[in-house]
């Protein structure tokens, strides 16, 4: 088939899969499904509702890279600034699943990755939600078996997995392969090296029966996957300037942002709290992240795997937006994303107000902002 008819063929393969891929999952890809934490905390008794509600619904991930909502729902941070308004949470496994609450009503703000803030914004033309604050960059790593691959240039030939088809770390691994010069068929994954999509749930047993050689994966996969004998070929930091790129964002409805600002507020101000006292208190916020990881999954991490991947995570207020915008660049660059437009993808007119309050730096929406 001629080269010009594939590329269409592609994307058109990608938007049917129920957006499934593409822009799929920052952090962790496997399952759909959310599911109450459990984290409802008491609400003070007299306490003041903010704007009048009930309840603020937020979602996230049992993820490290989660670790600001996992902090500060274990740590009351959240609740204590809502005041009389409960902290209601939910858990998901899967940025689509995620995307598809926050359009039903179901969850108000939430944590997550940047390709799937980027594939809701763009599919519903812009009109679902906003980025509003950031939460973390890096924890992202080439691993590889040692025995196979030695150097970067040993990468070529070999089979390396990545989480989703489209998702963040599939497309950097593309990209980066594309920047060595080498050639991979971006649906097939067939090509100078083969890219095989690898559930992160499954990943460390594909290392361990030899069926992959490595893999472009995020925390705490690649650190299972180094407790296992693997060993860090590169740290995807280290291709970004400043070391510094968007792994964790905080999204919002836009109806309830429009609705309920202060709320929107105390929630920002809890997130700046929380990550000032993570960043303040590394080991006790490694603890509480931990205790609620287990709380949401049944089963806390190895302090092995625990603390590799917490040191390669930076917590963080700023979201990071031209690196977002760049990822962005490189998902079309590969072919499995038509030219978005993320104009007002941002609004960070309340984080902004609460970084100046806290005396603290405000940050940039790198012209991508509302208008």
């Amino acid at each position: 088939m001629p080269a010009t008819h594939r590329l269409p063929i592609l994307r058109r393969a990608l938007t049917a899969a129920v957006a499934l891929p593409l822009l799929a999952l920052a952090a962790c890809g496997y399952g759909s499904q959310a599911q109450n934490d459990g984290s409802q905390q008491k609400v003070a008794a007299g306490a003041e509702k903010i704007d009048g509600l009930d309840s603020v619904r937020i979602g996230y991930f049992g993820n490290v890279t989660h670790a600001t909502a996992l902090v500060g729902v274990e740590k009351g941070f959240f609740q204590k600034a809502l005041g009389g308004t409960a902290v209601k949470t939910s858990v998901f496994n899967a940025g689509p699943s995620e995307i598809e609450a926050l359009n039903s009503g179901s969850i108000d703000i939430g944590w997550i990755g940047p390709s799937p803030a980027i594939n809701g914004y763009t599919k519903s033309g812009g009109k679902n939600l906003r980025i509003i604050g950031g939460s973390a960059s890096g924890g992202v790593k080439l691993v590889v078996n040692p025995k196979k691959i030695k150097s970067l240039e040993d990468v070529k030939g070999k089979r390396i997995a990545t989480p989703q088809l489209g998702n963040t770390q599939d497309v950097a691994f593309l990209n980066w392969i594309a920047e060595r010069g080498w050639k991979v068929d971006a649906l097939s994954g067939k090509g100078d090296v083969s890219v095989l999509r690898t559930d992160n749930k499954v990943t460390p047993d594909a290392y361990k029966a030899g069926s992959i050689d490595g893999a472009w994966v995020p925390e705490p996969t690649a650190s299972k996957l180094v407790a296992e004998g693997a060993e860090v070929l590169l740290d995807e930091s280290t291709l970004w300037p400043d070391k510094k790129f968007v792994i964790t964002n905080i999204i919002v409805s836009q109806k309830f942002l429009k609705e309920h600002p202060k709320a929107v507020e105390a929630v920002l101000k809890a997130s700046v709290e929380t990550n000032r006292w993570i960043n303040a208190h590394p080991d006790e916020a490694k603890a509480a992240a931990n205790k609620q990881l287990r709380a949401v999954t049944g089963k806390a991490l190895p302090e092995n795997v625990l603390d590799m991947a917490w040191e390669s995570i930076r917590i963080t207020d700023d979201p990071l937006a031209s690196t977002l915008n760049t990822q962005a660049q490189h998902a079309v660059k590969a072919g499995l994303l038509e030219k978005p437009k993320l104009d007002g993808i941002y609004d960070l007119t309340l984080l902004n107000k609460v970084l100046k309050a806290e005396g603290e730096p405000t940050v940039d929406d790198a012209g991508l902002g509302v208008k």
